[in-house]
C-alpha cells in the first residue's frame, strides 16, 4: 500500500539544534544566578519541549542546590527561557545530510508532509524558516497547539483528520521513543532515524517498524511504494 502523508518530528530528525538549546537554557540559568549544565547533560533530555526539559534539568538542579525549589523562582527561569530561546532558535539549526532534498522530492510526487514536535510551535516556526524547510510542511504540529503532545494518540489523530487520510496510509518519522509511542498509539506507521536525541538510548530499541540511516532513504522508501502501487 502507497503512503500518503509523512510527518516528521523536528529536533534530532529534520534538524540538528542541540547546540541552540544548550545556549539558551544555559542563558537562562546565568538569568537566575544557575550554574551552566554540560551540553550532553540538555541533549539528553531534548524531546519533550523545550519547558519540560528545563522543568527536569531544575530537578536536578534542586537535587544539588535545595534553595532552588522555590516554585516562583520555576516560573521565573521558565519565562526566561522562552525569551532566551526565542532569540537562539533558529541560529544554528543545521538540517541533517539530504534533507531538503528528501522532503523536494516527496513533496513533488504529492506526499503530504507534516511536522510534528513537542517543541512549541513559535519556536518550531523560527527553527524551519532559519533552515529554509518552511515550505514543505502544509501542517506543523507543536507541543503547545492542541491540549495534548506526543506520544498521545490525539497529536496524531489530528494530524491524519486534517489531511483527510487513513492511519495505514501514513506514517511518522522520528528519532526517540516519543515518536516511536506517537507512531503505534495512532496506528500509523513507526519509522526513526538513528542520529537524533533519545536520551543516549539507541532509538532501536524501541523497535520501529523500520530504520532509516539517511533522510534520503526515506524518501527513496516511499517513492518506491508509490511506483509499485501506481
Amino acid at each position: 500500500m502507497a503512503y500518503e502523508l509523512v510527518s516528521f518530528d523536528l529536533d534530532g530528525t529534520l534538524v540538528d539544534t542541540a547546540a541552540e538549546i544548550a545556549e539558551a537554557v544555559n542563558c537562562a540559568l546565568d538569568d537566575h544566578g544557575i550554574a551552566r549544565r554540560p551540553v550532553p547533560e540538555i541533549t539528553h533530555l531534548i524531546g519533550a519541549g523545550t519547558r519540560e526539559l528545563m522543568l527536569r534539568l531544575l530537578q536536578r538542579c534542586v537535587a544539588e542546590q535545595p534553595w532552588l525549589e522555590d516554585a516562583s523562582r520555576r516560573e521565573q527561569v521558565l519565562h526566561s527561557l522562552d525569551a532566551r530561546y526565542a532569540q537562539t532558535a533558529g541560529s544554528s539549526a543545521a538540517p541533517y545530510a539530504g534533507c531538503e532534498r528528501a522532503l523536494e522530492k516527496l513533496r513533488h510526487a504529492g506526499i503530504r508532509l507534516a511536522c510534528v514536535t513537542n517543541k512549541e510551535a513559535a519556536h518550531a516556526r523560527r527553527v524551519l524558516k532559519a533552515t529554509r524547510l518552511d515550505s514543505y510542511f502544509e501542517l506543523l504540529i507543536g507541543g503547545d497547539t492542541l491540549p495534548v503532545r506526543k506520544p498521545d494518540p490525539a497529536v496524531m489523530r489530528h494530524v491524519l483528520q486534517h489531511f483527510g487520510i487513513a492511519p495505514e496510509r501514513a506514517a511518522h518519522l522520528g528519532d526517540s521513543a516519543i515518536d516511536i509511542a506517537t507512531a503505534r498509539n495512532a496506528g500509523v506507521a513507526a519509522w526513526a532515524v538513528p542520529y537524533g536525541y533519545n536520551g543516549g538510548t539507541p532509538v532501536a530499541e524501541s523497535r520501529p517498524d523500520r530504520m532509516f540511516a539517511t533522510l534520503a532513504q526515506v524518501a527513496a522508501h516511499v517513492l518506491r511504494r508509490a511506483e509499485r502501487t501506481s
